[in-house]
């Protein structure tokens, strides 16, 4: 079973790492990293291509570290995705273009109010995919 695993750095992003690796051991496990540059395209204008797309990395590394060790830990070989772009339309396309079995990824828990108001990554993920999603609350 091939698992794709949304990280931003955020607790629930380690418990749905956690929660991936518990599926052993018949899984293969990819940890994705995927930040927003639209806001930061107009700097490219004013500062060096190569200190943004460093900065991103930097961001995606530090998001990946405590998922990555959790993987390491329980001993469960994984791979890493780092993408720049609309985050939940990146997930999604990889999770396809990788033939993804399930998408396993942290809920924020924010308020139905605030979901409603804002929305949130997991609920654009889960209207984009039509691959198995599990949520970790």
């Amino acid at each position: 079973m091939k698992i794709l695993v949304p990280t931003d750095g955020s607790s629930c992003a380690l418990r749905a790492a956690k929660y991936a690796a518990s599926l052993r051991p018949k899984v293969s496990v990819t940890l994705i990293s995927v930040h927003d540059d639209t806001g930061l395209k107009h700097l490219k204008k004013f500062i060096p291509k190569d200190s943004v797309s460093d900065y991103l990395r930097e961001l995606s590394d530090k998001d990946l570290k405590s998922a990555r060790s959790a993987l390491d830990k329980a001993g469960v070989q994984h791979d890493m995705i780092i993408k720049t772009g609309h985050v939940a339309e990146e997930i999604t396309k990889a999770a396809k273009s990788g033939r993804f079995d399930l998408i396993v990824m942290g809920a924020k828990g924010r308020s139905i109010v605030s979901d409603m108001l804002i929305g949130s990554v997991a609920h654009r993920v889960l209207t984009l995919t039509k691959i198995p999603l599990t949520f970790i609350k």
